[in-house]
């Protein structure tokens, strides 16, 4: 797994967080407040659905298939999907994010193959 933060031009001011392997061990992208504005998720590994959870939450309070997750996207197999927030969705504590096979609350179990997830966020 390689993680790798960027900053992007100004005026902006944002940040690309980038993981090559996200999985069901949550990863802070920010560990103090943040607004996250796209997502972009690559699931084309994979033969089946995916889910990419995010927690208002630092990422050591962020017990995965326990805690519920703020946030849920659901990416169908084999695709790669981007989603944009054009104002922004706040997150008051910390942005934290993880990636498993099981909607809802529960579930811990990894993608069988690497998803590789960008976060566009300030």
């Amino acid at each position: 797994m390689a993680v790798s933060q960027i900053d992007l031009s100004p005026p902006s001011g944002a940040k690309q967080y980038h993981n090559t392997d996200l999985d069901g061990t949550a990863s802070a992208v920010k560990a103090s407040a943040a607004t996250l504005y796209a997502v972009i998720i690559d699931n084309t590994a994979n033969s089946s659905v995916e889910y990419v959870k995010f927690w208002d939450i630092a990422s050591g309070s962020a017990t995965v298939g326990t805690l519920a997750p703020d946030w849920i996207f659901k990416i169908a197999a084999a695709v790669k999907k981007t989603i944009t927030i054009p104002e922004g969705m706040a997150f008051a504590t910390a942005l934290t994010a993880a990636c498993v096979t099981t909607a809802g609350t529960a579930g811990t179990t990894n993608p069988t193959a690497d998803v590789v997830v960008d976060i566009v966020y300030s």
